[in-house]
């Protein structure tokens, strides 16, 4: 099969005016890069990690894998403080997405216009349809393995290309409890092959081997991370990319507009000059690096409204052997939950199966339940026998949860950006309801020593798309409302969390803003 990994060429001269530069090259910045290197345009990404080579550089060993999470400190603040790091950034040529679990769901229609069938949130101001379209031509061109007809949902224009991934032991277990209590359940959406795929202009990606390292880095190529989908496809088309470029500012003229940006590479600060900029970085790189240069937040909204899914993990111990660390780890999903009945909370939440790996295993039950010395190695002889379930629900907007900078600075010498974050009220309530149902099915199941561990997951929010210039800092396509040249695509600019994990919404909003951006 044809090598994916494919190293870049230096095109540009920093003193060539390119048309864009792209900073970032996960979910939001990838497939943007692609869409204007396939148009002609001159087009860079410049990223802050480094550029792998998987097949050589992605051991099969959770501690060496830590190189491919964000390492910068971030501080928490706020009654309910979250984890960063491996729980939601990463670094390196395609971001995030080296990590992610490869779940790719699509949110629901009335998941866009929460606000408007609960009085509650934020309605987005474009919805489902608007990125229909974009959603098929994801799941084709990534090479989505899930089941058709989907059994959630509207009808789909189109199927997933491949059939499911096998289930595994958790994924049965899950299965296996849902029954009693008829909640309909089906092998899960997943970025992950179920037989060699090949796209056009990258060639071949393998299938799947179970190796289970999804969130450590797929070695093989199977997992559509977008280091082997979008990146390869962007090269071919001429793109540049400038690994190990750490962005810190921009340079404008007076008008206001955006004409060289500043980078750290090789200790040395470089500055390329654009016509263009597509700010892709996360809905915390990219608010800190707008709130360090000033820019487009005259109405104070750069930062505010910071959001993170309602992500509790219940976990059993079997009589039989499970394995969680083999096979994809959302193997199974239930949407019966999206809007449950007789509940006092607004919006909805997807039931996953979970696998796990073992240094990530032991660092939550000490971190989360309290097991240390002999009762975390008693604990971790159980760990074969293991499984989970994880919901992932709606988190509201809110004004109280908001990142700034704070007054340390991190081995850059920037300002650390600092989170505030506190569950609402419809966080907590939907974590309970989640927490009971996850409990009975384990129950039914079979599990024994069950434990609970309220998480939160995901970074989103911060600069918020909206059609109104006062409450958003950019419009319905990308676009900031105070600097005619910039754009923002990745999941900052969500209004609302909706209740589908977010990796497939941002590739989709990505390819529609790039699209916008090329017809204007």
């Amino acid at each position: 099969m044809k090598k994916l990994f494919i190293t870049p060429l230096k095109k540009y001269s920093n003193s060539d005016i390119v048309d864009a530069v792209v900073i970032g090259t996960g979910a939001g910045g990838a497939p943007v890069l692609a869409r204007l290197a396939k148009a002609g345009l001159k087009v860079i990404a410049l990223e802050a990690g480094k550029f792998f080579n998987p097949s050589t550089e992605f051991a099969t060993d959770e501690r060496e894998q830590e190189k491919i999470f964000w390492q910068l400190e971030r501080l928490s603040a706020g009654k309910n403080p979250l984890a960063f790091g491996k729980n939601n950034s990463g670094i390196g040529v395609g971001g995030s997405t080296i990590h992610y679990t490869a779940y790719t769901p699509r949110p629901q229609p009335d998941d866009f216009k929460i606000y408007s069938e609960f009085g509650k949130g934020t309605n987005w101001p474009i919805g489902y349809y608007d990125l229909e379209k974009y959603y098929d031509e994801l799941e084709m061109f990534l090479g989505i393995s899930g089941p058709s007809p989907y059994p959630w949902g509207p009808v789909r224009k189109s199927h997933y290309p491949l059939q499911p991934l096998p289930l595994n032991g958790a994924a049965q277990l899950m299965q296996r409890g849902c029954v009693p209590f008829n909640i309909k359940t089906s092998p899960a959406a997943n970025a992950a092959l179920s037989k060699a795929y090949y796209q056009e202009h990258i060639g071949w990606r393998n299938i799947c081997t179970n190796r289970g390292f999804c969130q450590a880095g797929c070695s093989t190529g199977a997992k559509a991370s977008m280091d082997v989908t979008f990146i390869p496809y962007a090269i071919h088309f001429g793109a540049e990319v400038r690994a190990e470029s750490f962005v810190t500012g921009f340079e404008k003229n007076k008008a206001g507009i955006i004409t060289a940006v500043l980078y750290q590479q090789n200790g040395k600060e470089e500055r390329q000059l654009c016509s263009h900029v597509f700010l892709c970085a996360g809905a915390i790189e990219t608010p800190r690096l707008l709130l360090m240069n000033n820019l487009s937040n005259s109405n104070g909204m750069v930062g505010k409204n910071f959001m993170a899914h309602v992500g509790v993990q219940v976990w059993g111990e079997f009589e039989e052997m499970v394995r969680p660390n083999k096979g994809i780890p959302g193997g199974l999903i239930s949407e019966d939950m999206h809007r449950p009945k007789n509940v006092d909370f607004a919006g909805g939440y997807i039931l996953q199966s979970i696998g796990v790996m073992p240094v990530t295993y032991a660092t939550q039950m000490a971190r989360s339940s309290g097991f240390w010395g002999d009762a975390l190695r008693n604990k971790m002889k159980g760990f074969n026998q293991t499984a989970g379930i994880n919901m992932h629900g709606e988190c509201l907007p809110d004004k109280h949860n908001f990142l700034e900078l704070s007054s340390e600075k991190d081995e850059m010498g920037l300002p650390k950006p600092r989170i505030h974050f506190t569950n609402g009220e419809n966080e907590s309530s939907m974590a309970k309801h989640g927490e009971g149902i996850m409990k009975q099915i384990w129950q039914a199941a079979g599990a024994k020593n069950i434990i609970v561990q309220q998480r939160m997951a995901h970074t989103i929010g911060t600069c918020r798309m909206s059609d109104n210039p006062i409450d958003g800092v950019v419009d319905i396509n990308g676009k900031s409302f105070e600097v005619s040249n910039l754009y923002i695509s990745d999941n900052s600019i969500f209004p609302g969390s909706l209740s589908a994990n977010p990796a497939l919404t941002i590739m989709a909003m990505a390819l529609r803003i790039a699209d916008i951006f090329l017809e204007k």
